[in-house]
């Protein structure tokens, strides 16, 4: 008899992930993480692969240059144990200098609903050239 992974009645989402990593003052890294990130979570960023401690230390240092910023979800999809999204990112960094990327992401739950993996490719909108690695910035 074969059985399937239950499905979790709630899951996270990019925006919600992005917002508790990123633009919510106060909210541990280590929390945030864990709210929404595995601990196998490994991730893609154009070509890049990151295990979740070197995730972790993308994300620390992303929250050393962002002021403040929002995610908007442009196209959604979840099927099974699988999740897909395109989503701007517009970023305000704490030189006052705006960034705004563009978002193409593959992601797979694990099955008490957060991201196990994801990989994303990435398109700058606008912003200095020299923050166009600002994805997989250290």
């Amino acid at each position: 008899m074969a059985t399937s992974t239950p499905i979790p009645t709630s899951r996270t989402d990019i925006a919600t992930a992005l917002t508790d990593l990123l633009f919510t003052p106060g909210l541990e890294l280590a929390e945030a993480a864990d709210r929404h990130f595995a601990p196998d979570y490994r991730q893609r960023t154009d070509g890049r692969w990151d295990d979740r401690g070197e995730f972790m230390a993308h994300i620390a240092h992303l929250r050393t240059i962002v002021a403040d910023g929002s995610v908007q979800v442009l196209d959604e999809l979840a099927q099974g144990d699988l999740y897909a999204d395109r989503h701007v990112i517009d970023v305000v960094k704490t030189d006052g200098s705006t960034v705004r990327t563009e978002v193409y992401l593959f992601a797979e739950f694990a099955p008490d609903g957060r991201f196990r993996r994801i990989e994303e490719t990435t398109l700058m909108l606008e912003g200095a050239e020299a923050d166009r690695d600002l994805g997989s910035a250290r």
